[in-house]
Protein backbone atom coordinates (compact mmCIF):
# COMPACT_ATOMS: atom_id res chain seq x y z
CA UNK A 1 0.00 0.00 0.00
CA UNK A 2 1.25 3.70 -0.60
CA UNK A 3 0.89 6.54 1.19
CA UNK A 4 0.44 9.89 0.16
CA UNK A 5 2.80 12.13 0.79
CA UNK A 6 2.42 14.73 3.36
CA UNK A 7 2.38 18.29 2.13
CA UNK A 8 5.45 20.49 2.94
CA UNK A 9 4.11 23.31 5.36
CA UNK A 10 4.86 26.49 2.73
CA UNK A 11 3.10 24.65 -0.26
CA UNK A 12 1.39 27.20 -2.32
CA UNK A 13 3.10 30.19 -0.22
CA UNK A 14 4.85 32.98 -2.68
CA UNK A 15 7.75 34.36 -0.22
CA UNK A 16 8.90 37.88 -1.20
CA UNK A 17 13.11 37.51 -0.30
CA UNK A 18 14.20 41.50 -0.18
CA UNK A 19 17.84 40.52 -0.10
CA UNK A 20 19.84 39.23 -3.25
CA UNK A 21 23.51 37.70 -3.47
CA UNK A 22 24.38 34.79 -1.92
CA UNK A 23 22.70 35.50 1.09
CA UNK A 24 19.19 35.84 -1.15
CA UNK A 25 20.19 32.30 -2.29
CA UNK A 26 20.21 30.74 0.08
CA UNK A 27 16.86 31.47 1.71
CA UNK A 28 15.71 30.79 -1.37
CA UNK A 29 16.70 27.14 -1.48
CA UNK A 30 15.62 27.26 2.20
CA UNK A 31 11.93 28.39 1.43
CA UNK A 32 12.08 25.99 -1.66
CA UNK A 33 13.08 23.17 0.69
CA UNK A 34 9.84 23.65 3.00
CA UNK A 35 7.29 24.62 -0.01
CA UNK A 36 7.60 27.96 -0.81
CA UNK A 37 7.86 29.75 -4.33
CA UNK A 38 10.55 32.62 -3.21
CA UNK A 39 10.18 35.92 -4.96
CA UNK A 40 14.06 37.18 -4.54
CA UNK A 41 13.49 40.93 -5.36
CA UNK A 42 16.33 42.57 -3.71
CA UNK A 43 15.43 46.08 -2.23
CA UNK A 44 18.32 47.51 -0.82
CA UNK A 45 22.32 47.18 -2.22
CA UNK A 46 25.49 47.99 -0.60
CA UNK A 47 28.19 51.08 -2.08
CA UNK A 48 31.46 52.41 -0.66
CA UNK A 49 31.36 54.91 2.12
CA UNK A 50 31.03 58.22 1.19
CA UNK A 51 34.44 59.44 2.88
CA UNK A 52 36.49 55.64 1.51
CA UNK A 53 40.16 57.72 2.98
CA UNK A 54 38.82 58.00 6.48
CA UNK A 55 37.71 54.01 6.36
CA UNK A 56 41.18 53.34 4.69
CA UNK A 57 42.63 55.34 7.83
CA UNK A 58 40.74 53.03 10.35
CA UNK A 59 42.04 49.96 8.98
CA UNK A 60 45.45 50.99 8.48
CA UNK A 61 45.67 51.72 12.44
CA UNK A 62 43.67 48.67 13.29
CA UNK A 63 46.55 47.00 11.24
CA UNK A 64 49.10 48.68 13.40
CA UNK A 65 47.41 47.32 16.78
CA UNK A 66 46.15 50.80 17.96
CA UNK A 67 42.77 49.16 18.82
CA UNK A 68 41.93 46.84 21.51
CA UNK A 69 38.57 45.80 20.19
CA UNK A 70 36.77 46.65 17.05
CA UNK A 71 33.61 45.69 16.90
CA UNK A 72 31.46 44.45 14.08
CA UNK A 73 27.73 44.79 13.13
CA UNK A 74 26.80 43.15 10.24
CA UNK A 75 28.02 40.82 7.45
CA UNK A 76 28.06 43.19 4.94
CA UNK A 77 30.94 44.82 7.44
CA UNK A 78 32.64 41.66 7.23
CA UNK A 79 32.74 41.29 3.15
CA UNK A 80 34.17 45.05 3.42
CA UNK A 81 37.14 43.91 5.79
CA UNK A 82 37.87 41.30 3.31
CA UNK A 83 37.51 43.23 -0.04
CA UNK A 84 40.32 45.60 1.91
CA UNK A 85 42.33 42.64 3.09
CA UNK A 86 42.05 43.93 6.12
CA UNK A 87 44.64 42.99 8.76
CA UNK A 88 43.11 42.14 12.76
CA UNK A 89 46.38 41.95 15.08
CA UNK A 90 46.18 38.59 17.14
CA UNK A 91 46.06 41.15 20.67
CA UNK A 92 42.96 42.86 18.77
CA UNK A 93 39.57 41.45 19.74
CA UNK A 94 36.68 41.09 17.70
CA UNK A 95 32.91 41.57 19.35
CA UNK A 96 30.19 40.47 16.62
CA UNK A 97 26.50 41.73 16.99
CA UNK A 98 25.14 38.56 16.08
CA UNK A 99 25.51 34.71 15.03
CA UNK A 100 24.95 35.65 11.27
CA UNK A 101 27.83 38.37 11.40
CA UNK A 102 29.73 35.77 13.80
CA UNK A 103 29.35 32.87 11.11
CA UNK A 104 30.63 35.79 8.07
CA UNK A 105 33.55 36.46 10.21
CA UNK A 106 34.44 32.51 10.38
CA UNK A 107 33.97 32.13 6.91
CA UNK A 108 36.58 35.36 6.12
CA UNK A 109 39.29 33.57 8.54
CA UNK A 110 38.62 36.11 11.12
CA UNK A 111 38.78 35.15 14.77
CA UNK A 112 35.67 36.48 17.18
CA UNK A 113 36.35 36.83 20.47
CA UNK A 114 32.46 37.98 21.84
CA UNK A 115 29.06 37.19 20.52
CA UNK A 116 25.67 38.08 22.54
CA UNK A 117 24.28 34.75 23.74
CA UNK A 118 20.55 36.02 23.99
CA UNK A 119 19.94 39.12 22.23
CA UNK A 120 21.97 39.66 18.74
CA UNK A 121 22.00 43.12 18.97
CA UNK A 122 24.00 46.18 19.56
CA UNK A 123 21.62 46.21 23.06
CA UNK A 124 22.91 42.28 23.77
CA UNK A 125 26.25 43.03 22.80
CA UNK A 126 26.06 46.24 25.55
CA UNK A 127 24.58 43.70 28.72
CA UNK A 128 27.83 41.63 28.07
CA UNK A 129 30.15 43.79 27.41
CA UNK A 130 31.56 44.63 30.98
CA UNK A 131 31.53 41.06 31.88
CA UNK A 132 33.75 39.59 28.51
CA UNK A 133 36.37 42.77 29.24
CA UNK A 134 36.61 42.25 33.08
CA UNK A 135 35.46 45.91 33.38
CA UNK A 136 38.59 47.42 31.58
CA UNK A 137 38.36 51.15 31.17
CA UNK A 138 39.38 52.72 28.91
CA UNK A 139 39.29 50.50 25.95
CA UNK A 140 40.56 51.75 22.56
CA UNK A 141 37.19 50.28 20.35
CA UNK A 142 36.88 51.13 16.50
CA UNK A 143 33.20 50.60 15.77
CA UNK A 144 32.67 49.60 12.23
CA UNK A 145 29.15 51.01 10.63
CA UNK A 146 26.88 51.31 8.01
CA UNK A 147 25.97 55.25 7.60
CA UNK A 148 22.52 54.87 8.17
CA UNK A 149 23.06 52.49 11.34
CA UNK A 150 22.32 54.41 14.70
CA UNK A 151 25.22 54.73 16.74
CA UNK A 152 23.83 52.99 19.73
CA UNK A 153 26.99 50.86 20.11
CA UNK A 154 29.18 53.79 19.84
CA UNK A 155 27.19 55.97 22.12
CA UNK A 156 27.11 52.87 24.26
CA UNK A 157 30.32 52.21 25.24
CA UNK A 158 31.51 55.78 25.30
CA UNK A 159 28.98 56.10 28.34
CA UNK A 160 30.81 53.39 29.90
CA UNK A 161 33.76 55.10 29.32
CA UNK A 162 36.07 54.05 26.13
CA UNK A 163 37.54 55.50 23.77
CA UNK A 164 35.46 54.72 20.66
CA UNK A 165 36.06 55.90 17.11
CA UNK A 166 33.15 55.67 14.88
CA UNK A 167 34.05 55.05 11.03
CA UNK A 168 31.42 54.38 8.56
CA UNK A 169 32.40 51.48 6.46
CA UNK A 170 29.76 51.47 3.65
CA UNK A 171 26.29 52.74 2.64
CA UNK A 172 23.59 51.23 2.63
CA UNK A 173 20.86 52.03 -0.75
CA UNK A 174 17.78 51.29 -1.66
CA UNK A 175 16.97 49.30 -4.92
CA UNK A 176 13.84 49.89 -7.34
CA UNK A 177 12.16 45.83 -7.81
CA UNK A 178 10.54 45.26 -10.82
CA UNK A 179 6.74 46.45 -11.46
CA UNK A 180 5.69 42.80 -11.92
CA UNK A 181 6.29 42.52 -8.07
CA UNK A 182 5.02 45.40 -7.20
CA UNK A 183 1.73 44.50 -9.12
CA UNK A 184 1.89 41.12 -7.43
CA UNK A 185 2.49 42.55 -3.78
CA UNK A 186 -0.10 44.70 -4.10
CA UNK A 187 -3.15 42.12 -5.44
CA UNK A 188 -2.54 40.02 -2.76
CA UNK A 189 -0.58 37.16 -5.13
CA UNK A 190 2.69 36.93 -2.19
CA UNK A 191 1.58 35.12 0.74
CA UNK A 192 4.93 36.40 2.36
CA UNK A 193 7.35 39.10 2.81
CA UNK A 194 10.52 38.94 5.23
CA UNK A 195 11.50 42.01 6.25
CA UNK A 196 15.55 41.86 7.81
CA UNK A 197 16.36 45.13 8.45
CA UNK A 198 14.79 48.73 9.27
CA UNK A 199 16.32 49.65 5.77
CA UNK A 200 14.55 47.16 4.07
CA UNK A 201 11.05 47.75 5.82
CA UNK A 202 11.43 51.50 4.42
CA UNK A 203 11.62 49.99 1.36
CA UNK A 204 8.87 47.70 1.35
CA UNK A 205 6.87 50.37 2.75
CA UNK A 206 7.35 53.02 0.41
CA UNK A 207 7.91 50.44 -2.86
CA UNK A 208 5.20 48.04 -1.72
CA UNK A 209 2.77 49.77 0.17
CA UNK A 210 0.24 49.83 1.04
CA UNK A 211 0.49 46.08 2.05
CA UNK A 212 -2.65 43.65 2.06
CA UNK A 213 -4.07 42.47 5.29
CA UNK A 214 -3.51 39.01 3.72
CA UNK A 215 -0.01 39.06 3.04
CA UNK A 216 1.85 38.23 6.56
CA UNK A 217 5.06 40.70 7.04
CA UNK A 218 7.56 38.85 9.02
CA UNK A 219 10.43 40.61 10.74
CA UNK A 220 13.57 38.96 12.01
CA UNK A 221 14.17 40.56 14.96
CA UNK A 222 12.68 42.98 17.63
CA UNK A 223 15.01 45.55 16.81
CA UNK A 224 14.17 44.95 12.68
CA UNK A 225 10.15 45.09 13.97
CA UNK A 226 10.17 48.45 15.72
CA UNK A 227 12.23 49.87 12.72
CA UNK A 228 9.66 48.46 10.33
CA UNK A 229 6.68 49.99 13.10
CA UNK A 230 8.54 53.13 13.20
CA UNK A 231 8.47 53.64 9.42
CA UNK A 232 4.57 52.87 9.22
CA UNK A 233 4.91 48.86 8.24
CA UNK A 234 2.73 46.54 10.01
CA UNK A 235 4.68 43.43 11.00
CA UNK A 236 2.51 40.16 11.92
CA UNK A 237 5.07 38.07 13.47
CA UNK A 238 9.20 38.56 14.82
CA UNK A 239 11.46 35.53 14.53
CA UNK A 240 12.68 34.29 17.82
CA UNK A 241 16.37 34.53 16.47
CA UNK A 242 17.95 36.93 14.44
CA UNK A 243 18.52 34.30 11.68
CA UNK A 244 17.18 33.73 8.49
CA UNK A 245 16.21 29.93 9.58
CA UNK A 246 14.30 31.69 12.58
CA UNK A 247 12.56 34.06 10.06
CA UNK A 248 11.56 31.32 8.11
CA UNK A 249 10.48 28.93 10.80
CA UNK A 250 8.10 32.00 12.23
CA UNK A 251 6.45 32.19 8.82
CA UNK A 252 5.66 28.43 8.91
CA UNK A 253 4.51 28.53 12.11
CA UNK A 254 1.93 31.19 11.00
CA UNK A 255 1.44 28.91 7.66
CA UNK A 256 0.49 25.97 10.03
CA UNK A 257 -1.89 27.88 12.32
CA UNK A 258 -3.92 28.58 9.73
CA UNK A 259 -4.25 25.38 8.23
CA UNK A 260 -5.16 24.11 11.50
Amino acid sequence: MTTGSVPKPLAGWRVLVPRGGPWGDSVAADLRAVGASPVVAAMINFAPAADASALERALHRLAAGEFDWVTITSATTVDVLSASRAVVPPRTRIAAVGETTAAALTAASYKMDLVPAEDNSAHGLLAEWEAATQGQVPLRILTLRSDIAKPLLTEGLRRIGHDVDSVVAYRTIGVTVPESVVADVRQGLVQAILVTSGSVAEQVQLQLGPIPESTLVAAIGPRTARDARDCGLRVDVVAEERTAAALIQAVVAVAASRVG
